[in-house]
C-alpha cells in the first residue's frame, strides 16, 4: 500500500503540513519522519527543531488533539534523523533516504536510548528529556 502522502513532493508536503490542511490519516509516524528529514536537509539542526515542533503542535491543535504532541520523542527523533543524515546522506531524496534507514520508520526505535517509563511519563511529554545514562 502506498502512503497517502507519497506523491507529493517535500516542498508541497510540508506546505500541507504548515497549513493544517494534510489529512490526518496521511501523518502517520512515517510522515513525521519526512518532516523532519524535510526541515533537516533545509536548516541548520535548532532551526529544523524548532520548526518541526511548532508545526507538530500546531498540527495537532488544528485536528484536536494538542495532547498528543510529545517533546521527548519529536526532538529525539530529529537528533536520530539528523545522524542518520550525516552517516549515509540525504539519500538523494525523501524515498531514498527512507529506504536506507528503515530503522527510523520504527515508533520504539528510540527505546535503544530511552527506557520506556521515561517516555511514557508526562515529564517527557512536555519537556525534552535526556536520555538517562547508561551504566
Amino acid at each position: 500500500m502506498v502512503p497517502m502522502n507519497a506523491t507529493l513532493t517535500d516542498e508541497t508536503f510540508i506546505a500541507e503540513l504548515e497549513a493544517c490542511s494534510l489529512p490526518q490519516a496521511a501523518f502517520d509516524h512515517a510522515a513525521h519522519v519526512r518532516a523532519g528529514y524535510a526541515y533537516l536537509i533545509r536548516l541548520p539542526f535548532p532551526d529544523a527543531v524548532a520548526r518541526m515542533c511548532g508545526t507538530i503542535k500546531k498540527y495537532a491543535d488544528s485536528i484536536g488533539k494538542a495532547g498528543l504532541y510529545h517533546e521527548t520523542i519529536t526532538i529525539a527523533f530529529m537528533a536520530l534523523i539528523q545522524e542518520h543524515l550525516y552517516l549515509r546522506g540525504d539519500g538523494g531524496g525523501w524515498t531514498g533516504f527512507r529506504d536506507q534507514n528503515p530503522e527510523l520508520l520504527r515508533k520504539e526505535a528510540l527505546l535503544a536510548y530511552y527506557p520506556k517509563t521515561v517516555l511514557e511519563s508526562a515529564d517527557a511529554r512536555m519537556r525534552f528529556v535526556l536520555p538517562p545514562r547508561l551504566l
